[in-house]
């Protein structure tokens, strides 16, 4: 069975990327033509639209926001690809009036696969829940269909 480091590495490449508000860095670890999709259900497929689409909502509604990865679940399905489930939490999210929103929580389904030398992320789907991630404590607030 291959290390699950990689596959640390990429998650904390993301929740990085995302605490600094950086779609430079957050669209990096996409493979080139990824599938993106938000907890609205909005897809994006390819690095520049999940760039561009994350430089707007890093500079607005995700500007203060801090997220965290509570806990990550990885299968191997085979030796260079990983399905793999990742459980956030987010403080600091704004609406559209700029009002800060409750904190919420949610988890990224990911198909991770050797891109070159390293791994990264083919596709992305997130969903929010209607309860704490494993381990978090604050209650969720409903989903934002913008986000």
């Amino acid at each position: 069975m291959p290390d699950d480091s990689g596959v640390q590495r990429v998650v904390a490449e993301f929740a990085d990327a995302w605490n600094r508000h950086d779609p430079a860095a957050f669209a990096a670890v996409f493979a080139e033509d990824a599938d993106f999709t938000n907890v609205a259900g909005k897809s994006l497929h390819g690095r520049d639209r999940i760039q561009a689409f994350h430089s707007k909502m890093f500079s607005t509604r995700f500007k203060d926001s801090h997220m965290t990865a509570e806990q990550v679940a990885v299968r191997w399905v085979k030796t260079d690809v990983a399905a793999v489930d990742v459980h956030w939490s987010m403080t600091g999210a704004r609406d559209d009036s700029g009002a800060e929103r409750p904190p919420r929580a949610g988890v990224l389904i990911w198909v991770v696969a050797q891109t070159g030398d390293r791994l990264s992320i083919l596709v992305m789907h997130n969903q929010e829940l209607n309860h704490p991630a494993p381990g978090a404590s604050a209650a969720p607030s409903p989903p934002d269909p913008s986000s």
